[in-house]
């Protein structure tokens, strides 16, 4: 890791949106969405830009303040993780949606595919340009991966799921490549599903994510959890799929362990990749001690070595309030910072 120092530190990606820019009581009383949401939005639309931006610049400097080492965009712009990129793509029927399952098997409205699924347009290159022109610190930006997106739809156009993820590859593939010409110094790579779903994931989650990242010169990152805490509150002991991802052509991956209290013997099976840990637990708002999140660290040290970890939070943050994401990510740079002394002791 590169003019990064021993534990560096970043967030998974999204961070608490204020209030006055979307309604956190509608986006916390719903699933992230699929489709599109625009009534989440409190700002006019000719105005709704200038607000996320603003935002945004808000999202960057909290990070920078707690003293994180890789910085997001916070998603600020973006009603889910997911749906923004997901609905800017060809053979999508935005105006008639459909019907999938979500990974607590509850029915919600989702993009129903139509024809051959291609990217438009480069969809986060804008967002990168405003990262990278709003900070000096490495940047990273995320979008959603070909498996996780192909899970989220209603096909009704491919043969096969695994034909219509694909081609949700082929068109992640493209965006990843704008994005790090863009000035991105990591595009991470959501995959949720893969642990939602592990049967199909292992039918052909590998190969579809594996097509998103050919050719891809740059550093790249895959993320897969549990799902947001504040809305899946049970936790598995372990990943249904993970040892799997050593054969993803990324050189990182993000995984959670604090919520969880994860085995961290399954990093024994990743040995080539570095590890985004989760360190931060996000099923509550308390602000973890240095001591807590500085042990969390030391369990997957015997496992992963220590030049291979970033600290991170579970997952993203969006569902927490800003004070406590703020509190968690100044504890964690605290522990990162002590766990530097410690180490080169």
């Amino acid at each position: 890791m590169k003019d990064l120092p021993l534990f560096p530190c970043t967030i998974v990606g999204s961070y608490p949106q204020p209030e006055w820019l979307i309604d956190r009581k509608k986006l916390a009383g719903r699933f992230p969405p699929r489709t599109r949401a625009s009534e989440l939005w409190r700002i006019p639309d000719d105005l709704l830009l200038q607000a996320q931006r603003d935002a945004t610049r808000l999202a960057i400097l909290d990070q920078e303040k707690a003293g994180l080492d890789i910085i997001t965009d916070g998603e600020i712009c973006r009603e889910s993780y997911s749906n923004h990129f997901a609905t800017a793509l060809d053979g999508i029927d935005l105006d008639n949606p459909g019907e999938a399952l979500d990974r607590s098997g509850e029915a919600v409205y989702v993009p129903r595919i139509v024809g051959p699924i291609k990217r438009r347009y480069p969809v986060g290159v804008e967002d990168v340009k405003f990262l990278r022109a709003n900070t000096d610190r490495q940047v990273k930006i995320t979008v959603p991966g070909p498996f996780t997106m192909s899970q989220q739809a209603q096909n009704d156009y491919y043969p096969s799921a695994a034909a219509a993820a694909m081609d949700y590859a082929a068109a992640v593939n493209e965006e990843v490549r704008d994005l790090l010409a863009a000035g991105a110094d990591v595009v991470q790579l959501d995959e949720p599903y893969m642990q939602a779903r592990p049967e199909q994931a292992s039918e052909y989650g590998l190969a579809a994510l594996n097509r998103a990242l050919e050719g891809v010169n740059g550093k790249t990152c895959v993320h897969i959890c549990f799902g947001y805490a504040a809305l899946i509150h049970e936790r598995p002991k372990g990943y249904s799929y993970l040892p799997e991802l050593a054969g993803a052509c990324c050189q990182q991956l993000s995984i959670e362990t604090a919520q969880s209290n994860l085995d961290c013997q399954v990093l024994d099976s990743l040995p080539d990749k570095d590890i985004l840990l989760g360190v931060i637990d996000l099923s509550t708002e308390e602000v973890e001690s240095v001591e807590t999140i500085k042990n969390r660290v030391l369990r997957a040290v015997t496992h992963v070595d220590e030049s291979r970890i970033i600290l991170a939070p579970d997952c993203g943050m969006k569902y927490l309030s800003r004070d406590s994401a703020f509190g968690k990510l100044q504890a964690m740079v605290q522990a990162a910072q002590e766990l530097r002394e410690e180490f080169r002791a």
